[in-house]
């Protein structure tokens, strides 16, 4: 989704390894081969929890007899831990081994999950679902340094993309598999099944991931350098502007899925579990649009694509207010579409205006990225409680609008957006 930012800020962070240079692995050996697949189980496992209860919220309304804006905590309390602890990990990572923490990580987010299954009532599944975004979080900040370090220069960019297609996939297979397995057995068969199969995932990483050679961990954490560089990038407007349209995309886009599982389950609709979850196979639409969006902006510059970008996400919110499934079905498409083209114009600009320590200016945009998803996700519970779904895509259309006139300044002030 973001594999052109994150492999420039991980080139930027490998040439401070010169052993990594000389000696680091090479696209198209054995182990780089091994590597690669592990990464790619790494980013599935890890994607497929943080998302699967997506499709189960109509579920735990019924379950727990909650409101549809309370069963959104089970994803929103996940992302919004995550945000924090991709923050927290950036920092700490360095003290810490890379392949152990990562499996850990894998290992005991699986085991939660299947905790999840188990839990008597909704206050438990929460906190377990805390728990797991919080240890989650540790993955993509841990995951990027090891390419950083053990990747030879010329593999970063292609090592990274398969880590991003392992998340993507696991986002897009974790909703729609849940649906899938919750037509045929309970919701709770269904988080344990999952479970179980990213511990196999872990063991599988954890088994074909090479030790780390170029590793070396560091004494003590320097909070002050850190809080420095973070107060540095807060304080620059282009990373400003990119920080906000990342929350703002988001929103709308989980905002979205959220509740759009709610309409279609209901009258008139009364699609099954199973016929819901493959709508998240428009996913696949914007994992292309985000590859098709990057090539586009090199030729005609990055803000005519954002601009773009929400252009088919206004469309698309727009079209679900018809009656007709289709026209939903394409709507919900269109959002999809609008959200990857955003996404990756947003991310490639904190790479691209963040001068030094760009791990750091990653970490924030990530940060507000999901708590994009956390706060509004959650948040746009309200309008569908209360004003059905015109009011979830009003919230939507003003957000977009939001982002419009964001995008908009940037551009009057000349921050470096090209």
């Amino acid at each position: 989704m973001k594999t052109h930012s994150a492999a420039v800020t991980l080139e930027q962070d490998s040439k401070t390894t010169t052993s990594n240079e000389q000696q680091g692995i090479h696209f198209g050996s054995r182990v780089y081969q091994k590597a690669g697949f592990a990464l790619f189980l790494l980013g599935f496992a890890s994607f497929s929890l943080v998302y699967c209860v997506q499709p189960l919220l109509p579920e735990f309304t019924r379950a727990f007899h909650i409101s549809a804006s309370t069963s959104a905590l089970a994803l929103s309390l996940t992302t919004g831990f995550l945000a924090f602890s991709i923050v927290l990990s950036s920092a700490f990572s360095q003290a810490l081994g890379r392949k152990g923490l990562m499996f850990a990580s894998m290992s005991c987010a699986a085991l939660l999950n299947i905790i999840c299954a188990l839990t008597p009532n909704w206050h438990l599944l929460l906190i377990a679902r805390a728990i797991e975004g919080f240890i989650l979080g540790g993955v993509p900040a841990v995951a990027m340094a090891w390419i950083a370090e053990e990747m030879h220069p010329s593999s970063l960019a292609k090592t990274m993309g398969l880590y991003i297609a392992g998340t993507a996939f696991g986002g897009m297979m974790g909703r729609v598999g849940m649906g899938l397995l919750t037509e045929y057995f309970s919701w709770r068969t269904a988080m344990e099944i999952l479970g179980v199969t990213c511990m196999i995932c872990a063991i599988g990483f954890y088994s074909l991931l090479p030790a780390s050679k170029n590793f070396v961990a560091k004494k003590g954490i320097n909070f002050k350098f850190h809080c420095q560089t973070w107060k540095g990038h807060l304080k620059t407007p282009s990373l400003v502007v990119a920080y906000s349209i990342g929350f703002l995309v988001m929103s709308i886009f989980v905002t979205l899925f959220n509740y759009v599982t709610f309409r279609l389950s209901a009258a008139p609709y009364s699609l099954s579990q199973t016929q819901i979850s493959l709508i998240f196979l428009s996913y696949s639409f914007g994992i292309v649009s985000s590859s098709i969006a990057g090539h586009m902006a090199e030729k005609v510059g990055r803000t005519p694509i954002m601009y773009l970008g929400f252009i088919f996400m206004l469309i698309g919110a727009l079209s679900t207010l018809s009656a007709h499934l289709y026209a939903i079905i394409i709507g919900i498409a269109f959002v999809t579409t609008g959200f990857f083209i955003v996404h990756a114009i947003a991310s490639s600009n904190v790479s691209s205006n963040a001068r030094t320590h760009k791990g750091h200016a990653t970490s924030l945009y990530l940060l507000f990225y999901y708590l994009g998803s956390s706060v509004v996700g959650s948040f746009g519970g309200v309008f569908w409680q209360y004003g059905g779904w015109h009011a979830v895509v009003l919230l939507n259309v003003v957000l977009i609008l939001i982002a419009f006139i964001i995008i908009t300044w940037s551009v009057k002030k000349k921050l470096n957006l090209r």
